[in-house]
């Protein structure tokens, strides 16, 4: 069966992403960016990939989850963002994007969707975001990996949204610092 993997950037006080959806305080250059990169290939933008000469085949996952507004991040120049997965955008209330032909664009329940994934061939599934999308999905995720970046935010979008109380136990796996301040914490479902 396949995993659902929530790998996010997030700041020291839970954020993804501040109060107007930016996330350019996070860091993306620096000694963990090799290391992270080596173990979670293929998660940056396609195009964005091949112009760092950044390799993606081989990567741990081949299909990755967004909400509308992780999404729309790339608007409009990335209408296509990870050509090299399947990708799948949650949404209600917006029409796909010109150049968004290899983008599947769902309003169906995330659960349903997340539950057919797993119980198909393939490889891990990845939860790129955002906090609202994780919300309704946590109890289907099986990896928790996040960068924690040294910044904090004070407001914006939760790493899990606006979760109703539900504690879930969690098991570390890894714990990677590094110099630049930035650390990996990985987590399985306990």
């Amino acid at each position: 069966m396949r995993e659902l993997t929530y790998y996010v950037a997030v700041s020291t006080d839970g954020f993804i992403a501040g109060p107007a959806g930016e996330f350019d305080q996070f860091l993306f250059e620096g000694d963990h960016a090799a290391g992270i990169w080596q173990k979670y290939r293929g998660t940056a933008p396609t195009e964005l990939a091949n112009a760092a000469g950044l390799e993606y085949e081989n990567g741990p996952f081949d299909t990755v989850l967004m909400g509308w507004n992780t999404y729309a991040v790339g608007l409009p120049e990335l209408p296509n963002p990870y050509r090299h997965l399947r990708q799948i955008v949650f949404t209600r209330d917006h029409e796909r994007p010109e150049g968004a032909d290899d983008v599947e664009f769902t309003d169906r329940d995330p659960l349903e969707v997340v539950r057919e994934l797993k119980a198909e061939d393939g490889g891990g599934i990845w939860l790129c975001g955002g906090g609202a999308l994780a919300a309704q999905l946590a109890d289907e995720i099986d990896r928790l990996a996040l960068k924690l970046n040294p910044v904090l935010f004070g407001d914006g979008v939760r790493l899990f949204g606006d979760r109703s109380y539900d504690p879930a136990a969690l098991r570390p796996l890894a714990i990677t610092p590094y110099e630049s301040g930035v650390v990996l914490a990985e987590y399985a479902r306990a």
